[in-house]
């Protein structure tokens, strides 16, 4: 059996994020209005302590991949038609960024992350929901 090298978390989020074309904020409004979906990756208790993005689909990172593949039989149906332009959030930009990646290689290859997360959402004053 190969010897497996090990890495950090650090390199391997540095790596992913180069594949990705990331947005800002500002960035994913804009795309949004483009027809681009949202998707808060934050858990249900996350986003009751600090507040929802309004029009952005709530899905869990645990269950993501087979919420999005139309062919999994626990896909969103509120995805069908719009599996190929997610952008994803979390709460700083990290597992989203993993996450976005793991979609690409399910070949969702437009998926992509905001920069810093949902901190950077609340920073740049966009509209959330209590």
């Amino acid at each position: 059996m190969d010897k497996v090298t090990r890495r950090t978390i650090d390199a391997v989020l540095a790596e992913v994020q180069a594949r990705l074309r990331r947005l800002t904020p500002a960035g994913a409004v804009a795309a949004m209005s483009h027809g681009w979906t949202l998707v808060d990756t934050r858990d249900g208790d996350m986003i009751a302590r600090e507040a929802a993005i309004p029009g952005a689909l709530r899905i869990p990172l645990s269950v993501l991949e087979w919420r999005v593949d139309p062919a999994s039989a626990t896909h969103s149906a509120e995805l069908t038609g719009r599996e190929d332009r997610l952008i994803l959030i979390c709460r700083d930009g990290y597992s989203s960024s993993l996450a976005a990646v793991r979609l690409q290689e399910l070949g969702f290859t437009e998926t992509t992350d905001v920069v810093r997360g949902f901190g950077a959402w609340m920073a740049a004053g966009l509209p959330v929901e209590r």
